[in-house]
């Protein structure tokens, strides 16, 4: 039987081992298995590897302690706008959706795009009808608000700032989900979904929805999913720079990542990671900043989670 593995994380950026309680590490450790195993879990039944991706971003959304979902930061206007996207290795088949309020889990809502629409990409107003024809329930802003994103608020709202969610304050961190995975056909998928900035203003937009920048997958190659600093990540392509490495130099899914994330986007002043996935299951996951919520699991034996470099 071909190895089947599965990548998840968290958010990438400053987080500094001293301003992280032993209770609340074992809160995201315990968040983060429990998306792993839900994703491995579906793997191990045979099922796709977009399946797989999508049951554990959800688990991830569901919890307040990631800028995804449930745990979204809030924008200028003390709402939530939400992102997600997801991209089929075998068919190239890719959702998104952009500037989403109310979605319980945004991941699902792209997927719908990908398999129920013509389209790729959904935004704003128009997401927002897609969704309420295939009768999404639309929660109430209570079900998104969390003390600690609104407390993160409060300290920047009327000002020009906005906030990575690790700017300024050093026991935050970037806010994105996502999850990657190879099923037992070797076929490969990607999903990413974030909550955005704190304070973002003008409808910004980050690379988590962009197919190519925040998320990619290419049975030919490799299935991405990113999380740093999105201005930069757009800029430097990230997601398909690393598939391209794969593809045109010969590059391994390790040797691609690491040269995109510790040296590329670097050298444009960018920071954060990604987790990747090949076709024979292997996997990485680099950061250049002080650590990356993430986990792997694979049919070979790994099975971790881990939080710092």
């Amino acid at each position: 039987m071909k190895t089947f593995s599965i990548a998840i994380h968290g958010g990438a950026g400053t987080l500094v081992k001293g301003m992280m309680t032993p209770e609340l590490e074992a809160q995201y450790k315990a968040a983060l298995q429990l998306a792993l195993d839900a994703g491995y879990n579906v793997l191990e039944a045979g099922k796709t590897a977009v399946e797989a991706v999508e049951v554990a971003v959800k688990l991830l959304e569901d919890s307040h302690l990631f800028n995804a979902g449930k745990g979204s930061v809030f924008t200028a206007t003390e709402s939530h706008e939400m992102d997600a996207s997801i991209m089929d290795g075998k068919t190239l088949n890719a959702g998104a959706v952009s500037l989403i309020t109310g979605i319980k889990n945004p991941v699902s809502l792209a997927r719908d795009v990908m398999e129920k629409s013509e389209h790729v990409f959904l935004a704003g107003d128009g997401a927002m009808q897609f969704a309420k024809e295939r009768d999404y329930k639309l929660e109430d802003a209570s079900y998104f608000y969390d003390e600690f994103r609104h407390k993160q608020w409060l300290e920047i709202k009327d000002t020009d700032r906005f906030q990575l969610d690790h700017a300024k304050k050093k026991d935050s961190k970037f806010g994105t989900v996502g999850a990657v995975a190879c099923d037992q056909d070797g076929n490969i998928a990607a999903a990413t979904s974030t909550g955005g900035m704190t304070n973002k203003k003008w409808g910004r937009v980050g690379d988590s929805p962009m197919i190519g920048a925040g998320n990619y997958a290419n049975n030919k190659t490799c299935a991405i999913s990113c999380t740093g600093s999105g201005e930069f990540f757009i800029r430097g392509v990230v997601a398909y720079d690393v598939a391209c490495l794969m593809e045109h130099k010969g590059m391994s899914v390790k040797e691609a990542s690491e040269e995109v994330i510790n040296k590329r986007i670097l050298e444009i002043g960018g920071d954060g990671g990604l987790i990747a996935v090949d076709a024979k299951g292997n996997i990485a996951m680099p950061f250049n900043t002080e650590g990356m919520y993430r986990g792997q699991k694979s049919s070979n034996g790994i099975d971790e989670v881990a939080i710092y470099g």
